[in-house]
């Protein structure tokens, strides 16, 4: 035992034990984590960083198979002595069974000797059997602190009450219930401060512990939110010069694949941002990612969907979502926008729209992005990142979006000025040739950021 607490993870074969350290470092590749018994055969290691800074030592450990034959083999080892438990085990670990028949109990038992404490690990859908009591008394012995932790309570069937029960008949009556696949958001918090009443002389660094995963959590997601904030300035301030209507078609191809592969780019961007792979991505609600197009961004059953109305600005016709902003009498909407901000003194803008206007006056044709499909992917962003908040590293299954992820406000009310102010700068787009970052573009994002991370999120389940 050093300065870092260090904590063996213990418990039955298939508990969960892989899972819930993958969990806990957000290492989806920690470990081995299968459906076939004694996946894990070996003592392994990992440091918990957080501050840039290990804060706990944690150790994975195989799974105890034959507690019933190991608690006949300890009284055998005893004989008529009285031995209490930490002898016991010590006179077990130095026994030829310990390097047989009970090897895997052993490096548990040995491990667990050599920590301030243990998470045993229990799967909650599990009946509650002899085998298990027996184990939690062989474990006792160690004279260590145990913390157990309930493992797939948001799983149908789970027998959580009736676990409880039984750990409260054996004196365990600290018991944090934390599902590695579908952790509470305040889970890993419960589970540290219930761990720190358990071992008093490192409170302070467990208190610390959890104070930099809070500013962690805090930090990512207004990282992720940022990074939605630039997706949508990115498209609202995309634009498409068509010379002719002939041209118009290929042009529209193109700005649909460009949203497309927007949106793809900064779904990895959030799932990255939060330890997850691009297999991680849902199936449907991102078919840039799956391959999929049978729920394309721009088909109008998308929008309805969603609960999006399509209705474009200047003019309709192009395709479900995408607007013609044309001219009109020498001038567009957007050319008297930009007229509006002379007249108004807005001097910084006029640079940007000479070469529009005259395009215009021209009898050019610019492809833009509606509101309808930029509500759409406001709402696709704000589930994924509503689902990867939710999300353990312990997960295999796909991601799945809950339904309504983001407020209605998306799907009715006007969109943030940010968007609007995106609307007459397209320079500001990543996605143009002419992109170039301004103060004013960075102020956009963060104030787009700011209005996205005040949108109220549903309630979490516990």
């Amino acid at each position: 035992m050093g300065e870092l607490p260090d904590l063996a993870v213990v418990g039955h074969t298939n508990a969960g034990k892989t899972s819930l350290l993958r969990t806990l470092t957000r290492d989806a590749e920690f470990g081995e984590v299968s459906a076939r018994p004694a996946t894990t055969r070996h003592v392994e290691g990992v440091e918990l960083m957080a501050d840039g800074r290990p804060m706990l030592r944690l150790y994975d450990t195989p799974g105890l198979e034959d507690a019933l034959g190991l608690a006949d083999l300890l009284e055998a080892l005893s004989g008529n002595e009285r031995l209490d438990g930490p002898e016991q085990i010590e006179r077990f670990l130095a026994s030829p069974e310990a390097r047989g028949r009970f090897e895997q109990e052993a490096k548990v038992l040995r491990q667990l000797r050599a920590s301030d404490a243990a998470l045993y690990v229990i799967d909650a859908r599990d009946p509650v059997l002899a085998k298990y009591r027996e184990e939690l008394a062989i474990l006792a012995r160690c004279a260590r602190p145990l913390l157990p932790i309930l493992n797939f309570v948001g799983q149908p069937g789970h027998r959580a009450e009736a676990w409880r029960e039984m750990l409260a008949r054996v004196g365990l009556h600290a018991v944090v219930a934390f599902d590695t696949v579908a952790p509470a958001v305040d889970g890993e918090r419960r589970l540290y401060a219930a761990l720190a009443t358990l071992i008093e002389p490192h409170r302070d660094t467990l208190e610390q512990l959890i104070a930099a995963r809070a500013g962690e959590a805090v930090a990512r997601a207004d990282a992720a939110r940022h990074l939605i904030a630039e997706m949508l300035i990115d498209i609202a301030a995309m634009r498409r010069t068509v010379a002719e209507e002939a041209a118009e078609p290929t042009a529209l191809g193109a700005l649909q694949d460009a949203v497309r592969q927007r949106e793809g780019a900064a779904a990895d961007a959030l799932l990255g941002l939060y330890g997850f792979r691009r297999e991680d991505a849902p199936t449907l609600a991102l078919p840039v990612l799956s391959g999929r197009h049978d729920d394309d961004l721009f088909h109008p059953r998308a929008l309805r969907d969603a609960g999006v109305r399509v209705g474009t600005g200047a003019a309709t016709g192009a395709a479900a979502g995408m607007g013609i902003d044309l001219v009109t009498g020498g001038l567009t909407l957007g050319a008297a926008a930009a007229l509006g901000a002379i007249a108004g003194g807005l001097w910084q803008t006029v640079s940007h729209y000479g070469e529009r206007l005259g395009d215009r006056l021209r009898g050019y044709r610019e492809l833009t992005v509606d509101d309808a499909i930029l509500r759409l992917l406001a709402l696709r962003a704000q589930a994924l990142l509503e689902a990867l908040e939710r999300r353990g590293h312990a997960a295999t299954t796909r991601l799945e979006l809950p339904a309504a992820a983001a407020p209605e406000g998306w799907r009715d009310a006007p969109l943030p000025p940010a968007l609007a102010e995106a609307r007459i700068h397209p320079h500001w787009s990543s996605l143009s040739a002419r992109y170039t970052p301004d103060e004013d573009r960075m102020a956009a994002a963060a104030e787009l950021a700011r209005a996205i991370r005040a949108l109220p999120a549903p309630p979490a389940s516990e």
